[in-house]
């Protein structure tokens, strides 16, 4: 069934015994059409991000609202929203950008798509580390601008990973994934997070624990971020820990802008102190740094780290999975429980 189009005048009336699902942005076309089969759909216009009135008029008038990470939905516009909406069925594993607590205060139900992205956000990981470390970044901005002369033994030099101290924090599912990958480009894996896995785990990943964070800094070459965005987590590495890393050492973050207290970073990077860093996401997206944009060793990305066509398909249909569970009035198998993080 094609999508139908939207807002249009037929788009307002509702479709009967079928719940109004309201989604933010444009999803792929396999998705939409499924979901206008199955619901009363109202898909996004143009794929902008909404604003925050926007957002109140979608909230008023669905069923189920299925928002992404462009999105913040905070205790302010759950308070305001009308009993009919029920569900927050969010594209996506994160869900920094819900306030959770004010929703299960309101009685609505939050899923999130978890472990769909993680060879996604892996793979990049590791492409961002090696761009940082090899200088990938700085060697095409060489050829595109005309600087290149040709090969010479002593320029565009970059370190080699292997035998490196690769430091991650946070040992969920992406973390884990990024050790497996990183064990076969020989570095050593040092991780912090809240909860140690099990030691047989370690043992296939080859990574050690750390209970503490400052400590493990100081021995990290090459440091990944992949724990969610918290109030906790806000500024996690800060100015304080960023000059407890080695001279040179690298940053890389796939995780949340906001674990990263930027303008440290840069002042690190100026300085010379940190040798690179390698970023798909920014503490005030999408806005991004001119240092950041500008410094020879930093690659930047635009939060590519779930695009894929297979990740994002995977998504949709966890999406309208959970949809299904809860229109049929079971729990949805990606419900968002209390101590999430």
């Amino acid at each position: 069934m094609p999508v139908p189009p939207p807002n249009t005048p037929a788009q307002t009336r509702r479709v009967a015994g079928k719940p109004r699902v309201i989604v933010t942005r444009r999803l792929l076309p396999q998705t939409e059409a499924r979901m206008a089969e199955l619901f009363d759909l109202v898909p996004s216009i143009d794929d902008h991000a909404m604003t925050r009135e926007e957002l109140a008029a979608a909230m008023a008038d669905a069923d189920v609202l299925v928002p992404t990470v462009t999105d913040t939905i905070d205790a302010a516009l759950i308070a305001a929203s009308p009993p009919r909406l029920r569900l927050i069925a969010n594209f996506g594993a994160g869900v920094d950008h819900i306030d959770i607590a004010a929703s299960r205060a309101r009685k609505i139900m939050v899923t999130n798509t978890p472990g769909v992205f993680t060879d996604d956000t892996a793979d990049m990981t590791l492409a961002l580390m090696l761009s940082v470390t090899r200088r990938l970044n700085y060697g095409g901005r060489v050829l595109r601008n005309g600087q290149w002369t040709g090969w010479a033994p002593s320029t565009l030099l970059g370190q080699r990973i292997g035998g490196r101290v690769l430091g991650i924090v946070g040992m969920g599912r992406i973390g884990q994934a990024v050790a497996h990958r990183a064990r076969a480009f020989g570095l050593q894996v040092v991780y912090h997070s809240r909860h140690r896995v099990p030691q047989a785990l370690e043992t296939m990943l080859g990574a050690r624990f750390a209970p503490d964070l400052d400590a493990m800094l100081r021995e990290t070459d090459i440091l990944t971020l992949h724990c969610p965005a918290t109030p906790e987590t806000r500024h996690l590495i800060d100015a304080r820990r960023i000059a407890l890393m080695k001279p040179g050492a690298v940053i890389i973050n796939t995780a949340r802008g906001t674990i990263v207290e930027e303008e440290a970073m840069i002042a690190a990077l100026v300085s010379g102190h940190l040798g690179g860093a390698g970023l798909d996401v920014f503490e005030h997206e999408p806005l991004v740094d001119q240092r950041l944009r500008d410094h020879h060793n930093v690659a930047i990305l635009p939060h590519m780290g779930s695009a894929t066509v297979e990740g994002r398909i995977a998504s949709g249909e966890k999406v309208i999975a959970n949809i299904r569970f809860w229109v049929d009035g079971h729990r949805p198998p990606d419900q968002v429980l209390e101590g999430w993080r």
